[in-house]
C-alpha cells in the first residue's frame, strides 16, 4: 500500500485536486493507496505502508513546510522508500536540516542528470512550479539540477527521494519507477 501525504495547507482544497489527484491517477494502475493530509500521518499509517510520496502545494503554500520539524520527523528514522515531490521535497531538506533558497521556476524545465539512479536519467524536460529551492549537504546526493537549481535529490544512507520538479505532471513514468522500487534497489 503506497501513501500519499497531502501537503496542502488545507484538506480537500483546490491544491488537493492540482497536486495529489494526479498522484493518484498513476498509483491507482500500480498498487493500492490511502491519502493522508499531513496534519493527520499517524505511526500506524507509517507502519502499514510500503512506500510513502509527499505531495506539491500551490506557490504561496508553505505551511507543510512551516511545520516540518515536528510533522516530519519521522523521516529522520524511516527505512521505507519515501518521495517528496516540491514542497515534500522541501519539507524533507527542513527535517535534515538543509538550505531552502529562493529559486523560481514556472513551466517545462531542461533537467540534467548528473548521478545515476532508479528514477530517471540523461536530459529531460519536467514541469517546474516552485519559489524555493533545497540545497544539498553531505548527507545526501544530488541526482539531477536545472539551470537555475537542484532538482532532485538522495539521502544516500536512506531509500529517500526528493524532486522540486512535478513528474505527476508531465512525467508519469518517474513516478511509476518509485513505485516499483524495491527496498534493495534504493
Amino acid at each position: 500500500m503506497i501513501l500519499v501525504v497531502d501537503m496542502n495547507q488545507k484538506k480537500d482544497s483546490l491544491g488537493y485536486c492540482e497536486f495529489v489527484l494526479p498522484i493518484l491517477e498513476i498509483v491507482k494502475h500500480q498498487e493500492q493507496y490511502r491519502v493522508k493530509h499531513y496534519a493527520e500521518v499517524t505511526e500506524e499509517d507509517l507502519n502499514s505502508c510500503s512506500k510513502v510520496i509527499l505531495s506539491g502545494t500551490p506557490l504561496k503554500d508553505n505551511t507543510a513546510v512551516g511545520h516540518a520539524e515536528e510533522r516530519f520527523v519521522w523521516l529522520r528514522t524511516v527505512n521505507k522508500p519515501v518521495l517528496g515531490i516540491c514542497a515534500g521535497m522541501q519539507a524533507m531538506g527542513a527535517v535534515f536540516g538543509l538550505l531552502l533558497t529562493r529559486c523560481l521556476e514556472i513551466g517545462m524545465t531542461p533537467m540534467r542528470t548528473l548521478t545515476a539512479n532508479p528514477l530517471f536519467s540523461g536530459k529531460f524536460r519536467a514541469y517546474s512550479l516552485h519559489n524555493f529551492c533545497v540545497e544539498s549537504s553531505d548527507e545526501f546526493e544530488v541526482l539531477a539540477e536545472s539551470e537555475k537549481c537542484v532538482q532532485a535529490l538522495k539521502h544516500k544512507q536512506k531509500p529517500i527521494y526528493g524532486v522540486l520538479f512535478h513528474p505527476e505532471v508531465r512525467n508519469p513514468e518517474i513516478l511509476m519507477r518509485f513505485l516499483s522500487l524495491k527496498t534493495m534497489d534504493c
